[in-house]
């Protein structure tokens, strides 16, 4: 994905125009993606910097294209790239034996004289034979630890450069929403896909009925979350996909401007972006991953159901992380609360008394908690995993007040 420095946005007359190359305007592209694809392709070994240089250099003469796009490209490029990295910090290690060793012959010169007698290449030739190996090696890992100097190792690429300028738009697309406040999806079909990705992301939202099979999800942005805000932005942008891959929906989020003010950005699935949709193993889905790994298909007489039932209310909607089933026919639901921020606690506190006659848990990181806060009897409280001892307990007490009622 891109950073928000690649970030390429209009603003005009109240609505948020990401940078998008159409076919239309934009066919002359596909040349230079071709020409992008072959430097990366035919790369392996080059420095970072040196590929990035390369690709600068074939828009030299092409006036629509400013600088972010060109940084973007190499973005969405090294992202399909693997480079040598140093670990083990062997290049600083090299570095300080190097410059510690060559230190003592400063200045070095090409052509010594009485002033300055030390010659470079026979210094270098001392050096090279001191550590055991050729100048050229030294050269080269000397600075492997920085970014602009790393070798590229691998490049996986883009099947063709239809799908590297696709890559682009969307990556614009996606890069435009760090700065959501919130973003409203309204959807007729693939519900359920929608929001399982949303739950995998651990996006705030919050879910109404808005007529047979039609929903409208209303999401908290980035720009709305106090706290961990870099990764929630990540993590929304990474929902993205997974929407444009889906049908039936339509999408307004209201965007920060550079000026403080707010713009809208609206899409739909007719708008003919092409998603990559992503695996579910892209998203940060390690808590409850990790939580039904423990648990396993059946404890105690408990059946884990992963697939989270839709409950109404009138319009109000609540769809649950996981169903737990006893072998008496004792349901409970159990709703994890990720990112936050004190609005949608208090929201999800209304949903889930609107929601009361169910037998809902709902677990919250111990990081929300303020001081001295009263919590109820089905909240669980978390520091970085859901243990099993409390959750079953809270499970035993339900089965045992609905076996008594």
């Amino acid at each position: 994905m891109l950073t928000s420095e690649q970030s390429i946005v209009d603003f005009k007359a109240g609505r948020a125009i990401p940078d998008r190359l159409r076919r239309s305007t934009h066919r002359h592209y596909t040349e230079y993606a071709e020409k992008m694809l072959s430097v990366y392709s035919n790369g392996v070994g080059q420095q970072r910097r040196q590929l990035h240089r390369q690709v600068e250099s074939l828009f030299a003469d092409e006036p629509d294209c400013p600088i972010r796009r060109i940084q973007a490209f190499c973005k969405l490029l090294d992202d399909t790239s693997v480079y040598q990295t140093d670990p083990d910090g062997k290049a600083a290690k090299l570095r300080l034996q190097v410059f510690t060793e060559a230190g003592r012959f400063h200045p070095l010169v090409e052509q010594p004289d009485q002033l300055f007698e030390h010659d470079e290449k026979r210094i270098k030739q001392e050096l090279s034979n001191k550590l055991g190996l050729p100048w050229d090696q030294i050269e080269q890992s000397l600075y492997s630890d920085v970014i602009a100097y790393q070798r590229l190792e691998r490049f996986d690429g883009y099947p063709n450069s239809s799908a590297l300028l696709s890559r682009y738009n969307v990556a614009q697309l996606q890069a435009c929403l760090y700065r959501a406040e919130n973003m409203i999806v309204s959807t007729t079909d693939d519900f359920k896909t929608i929001l399982r990705y949303a739950k995998l992301a651990h996006l705030l939202h919050d879910i109404v009925c808005s007529g047979p099979s039609k929903y409208r999800i209303t999401f908290s942005g980035p720009a709305s979350v106090l706290h961990e805000t870099r990764r929630y932005g990540v993590n929304f942008a990474r929902f993205l996909p997974a929407l444009l891959a889906c049908k039936g929906w339509k999408m307004t989020a209201l965007v920060k401007t550079p000026w403080n003010r707010s713009a809208k950005l609206v899409i739909s699935d007719k708008n003919g972006f092409t998603s990559h949709l992503p695996s579910p193993d892209e998203f940060d889905s390690t808590l409850e991953e990790s939580f039904a790994k423990k648990f396993g298909s059946e404890r105690n007489g408990w059946q884990l159901i992963r697939e989270g039932r839709i409950l109404h209310d009138h319009q109000k909607t609540f769809v649950p992380d996981f169903t737990f089933r006893h072998k008496n026919g004792t349901e409970v639901l159990l709703e994890i609360v990720g990112f936050w921020t004190p609005e949608y606690l208090a929201h999800r506190r209304e949903t889930l008394q609107q929601f009361r006659h169910n037998r809902i848990i709902i677990a919250v990181p111990e990081k929300t908690l303020r001081e001295g806060a009263n919590i109820g009897e089905n909240v669980l409280v978390y520091k970085t995993v859901l243990k099993l001892s409390p959750l079953m307990e809270a499970l035993e007490r339900i089965r045992s007040e609905n076996t008594t009622t």
